[in-house]
């Protein structure tokens, strides 16, 4: 039965998601951003039935497996801040100074390890950040 629930798509569908899929973090959320403006659609995910059984919000948060890394505050010295977060990313030069200026989101979705040690590298270069 689960063979039959699943989605099949045409080729240029395959295309589309193989296009996002090469994507860097910055460029998929331009995507969604334009999506969400020109057509009026959200990519917030929908509203599914919250814990009901009391108590449930302390353990999902010690399982919490995935983080984003946020910059907060690129400190004094942005030009550290951005070759760290070029680094970390793969961003180009100018994509890297626009997470910097705009104290945006470095990393997201990514495991506890990684998440500490890209808060680490960019603290190193003065930047104040925050794991979400």
């Amino acid at each position: 039965m689960s063979d039959e629930a699943k989605i099949e798509l045409s080729k240029e569908e395959k295309a589309l998601i193989d296009a996002l899929e090469k994507l860097n973090i910055v460029s998929l959320n331009n995507v969604v951003k334009f999506m969400e403006e020109e057509y009026g659609i959200s990519a917030a995910p929908v509203a599914v039935a919250g814990p009901a059984a009391g108590g449930a919000g302390a353990p999902a948060e010690e399982e919490k497996s995935s983080f984003n890394v946020k910059l907060v505050d690129s400190g004094a010295q942005k030009i550290g801040v951005i070759k760290v977060v070029r680094e970390l990313t793969g961003l180009g030069l100018k994509e890297a100074k626009d997470v910097t200026d705009a104290c945006g989101m470095v990393m997201e979705n990514v495991d506890k390890a990684k998440a500490e040690e890209a808060k680490k590298a960019l603290e190193g270069a003065g930047a104040k950040v925050e794991l979400q």
